[in-house]
């Protein structure tokens, strides 16, 4: 199996994570899954790391590994874990439309990508298909689901989505790009973590529909 099939199949499995991370009832069940999600990120790293020779992703790698894997998680388990709303659960869309939706998106992405003519990503097109639909995935996430805490693993799954294309486009980037893009997702998080913790202690409620009182 060639590097790059093996990248292809990879990029795959984040679809695949992303819909149980979607679909996890608790909080506590999508934090992890977003580590086995990351875990696949730093994977897809090291096999592009040496089928393009490129020494950078092995440090992307670590620093995925550190940040995403286990910090992120970490803080989203034993922060959101204590927080129960079952009014907030829903979506606007089933897993099944939601499962559609994601065929959808994937499919479109291949196609806006077939016309793009860019040769160190020739062989790796499906990848970077993938890594735009799963963007846009994370985005249908935050836009469908009521409960906050699923919004913000939308956020964190956009940001897997987008921090994939980066690596497949510029794979020869320093590793201060890395180690900036972790830092960012890191304080994105606790930020959004400490905010929705502190609207359930006051509110008693994780549902958005019931904030229309922050509008206007």
């Amino acid at each position: 199996m060639t590097g790059t099939l093996i990248v292809n199949n990879l990029a795959g499995l984040l679809i695949v994570t992303s819909l149980m991370v979607i679909g996890a009832k608790r909080p506590t069940s999508s934090a992890l899954l977003y580590a086995l999600q990351s875990l696949v990120l730093v994977a897809i790293f090291l096999a592009l790391a040496v089928t393009k020779q490129a020494e950078e992703l092995y440090l992307w790698s670590i620093t995925s590994l550190v940040t995403k894997v286990v910090l992120v998680p970490y803080v989203m388990y034993r922060a959101l874990g204590s927080l129960r709303d079952p009014e907030a659960d829903g979506s606007i869309l089933s897993m099944p439309w939601m499962m559609l939706a994601a065929a959808i998106t994937v499919l479109a992405s291949f196609l806006v990508l077939d016309s793009v003519r860019l040769p160190a990503i020739t062989d790796l097109k499906p990848a970077l298909g993938v890594s735009l639909a799963h963007f846009f995935l994370g985005l249908l996430c935050i836009v469908t689901q009521r409960n906050i805490l699923k919004q913000i693993f939308g956020y964190c799954l956009m940001e897997n989505g987008a921090h994939l294309t980066l690596a497949l486009m510029a794979y020869k980037a320093p590793e201060l790009v890395e180690i900036g893009i972790a830092t960012d997702s890191i304080f994105a998080v606790v930020i959004m973590t400490l905010i929705a913790r502190k609207i359930h202690r006051t509110l008693n409620t994780l549902n958005v529909n019931q904030l229309t009182a922050l509008k206007g």
